[in-house]
């Protein structure tokens, strides 16, 4: 397996893409649909003796244009077989309506978090263009947990790991993990506003960092940056960094009172711009969200309040972390 940087003028952080090259050729994820993107994968290719009409499958780790955004293109140079999972098909694939339903959503969303209608406005038209860096629209096959996807003398064994996206996958190879964004060496990926589709986004990403740590891989290759090799342990850091945001969650509760997720989100993180205008307020109500069911806070109407006894035990809390 190679891994090929590419640069990312578009969200934050470096792509990569993963090639085995073998009785099959097979890439795990293509990078974002702009034309610096594509040159350097295909030059990445091409320095490895591959082109575009030469990649016979490619795996796609979740939706995003960042990870998705080529695969179009590609297939159309050599009908290259497209994977992802049935939870995301429908936004790679621009099935009818999809993106309409997720617009939809970030409409209801955006009132019910409390942002202003301005900074909707902008955040609609932010959106809006980032849909159109998915390119060409491939045809997909669907996968689902469990799969074994054979190309040769390449097995990837398909591992749901929903919470950034609905449809997230990391791909099993022997002992390693492509972890695509679910596991990331630097920032920690962003739940609640990366895929406003999924039901109760921080629980289903913790149970993903479970799921990760139990299995006990040697080595994760993300989809941003450089190898991990503590892949158990970066889980586990990731998992005390959400206690943490969690247990600053309720204190800004605590401390300025009853508020929206866009204010708790302006007290956690201040000003933000482009995607995480959505990234912000998205989080902070994942986590207002998990605190609700866990009778911790309470909402009435647009806004959260700490429940009964809460701030006590937030003052016994002496890590300040809120156990998830």
């Amino acid at each position: 397996m190679d891994r090929i940087t590419l640069g990312n003028t578009v969200f934050e952080g470096e792509n990569n893409a993963y090639l085995f090259d073998g009785e099959r050729t097979v890439l795990v994820d293509t990078g974002v649909a702009v034309p610096e993107t594509r040159e350097q994968l295909e030059a990445g290719l091409a320095d490895r003796g591959v082109g575009f009409a030469d990649v016979d499958a490619i795996v796609l780790t979740h939706y995003h244009a960042d990870h998705a955004g080529l695969a179009g293109e590609i297939q159309a140079a050599g009908d290259a077989t497209v994977y992802v999972h049935g939870a995301d098909a429908p936004l790679v694939a621009d099935r009818e309506g999809a993106w309409g339903d997720v617009e939809a959503t970030h409409r209801r969303l955006f009132e019910a978090w409390g942002m202003p209608a301005e900074d909707r406005r902008e955040l609609l038209d932010y959106l809006d263009h980032g849909t159109r860096l998915q390119g060409p629209t491939p045809a997909v096959e669907t996968v689902a947990d469990g799969d074994r996807l054979r190309f040769g003398d390449v097995e990837l064994e398909v591992f749901h790991t929903p919470g950034h996206t609905a449809g997230h996958v990391c791909l099993v190879h022997g002992k390693e993990l492509l972890s695509g964004d679910a596991l990331l060496p630097v920032y920690t990926p962003n739940v609640g506003g990366a895929d406003v589709r999924v039901d109760r986004p921080l629980e289903r990403y913790v149970e993903t960092l479970g799921a990760i740590a139990d299995r006990g891989f040697d080595r994760a290759w993300p989809g941003h940056r450089d190898p991990i090799d503590d892949p158990a342990g970066r889980a586990r850091t990731i998992l005390e960094h959400h206690e943490e945001r969690s247990y600053r969650v309720l204190s800004a509760l605590g401390e300025d009172g009853p508020a929206d997720a866009w204010t708790v989100s302006a007290r956690l993180f201040g000003d933000l711009e482009g995607i995480h205008v959505l990234h912000g307020p998205g989080e902070a109500y994942a986590h207002l969200g998990a605190l609700e069911r866990t009778g911790d806070v309470e909402r009435v109407g647009g806004e959260y309040r700490l429940a009964d006894g809460t701030a006590a035990r937030l003052a016994e809390r002496g890590d300040e972390r809120w156990p998830l």
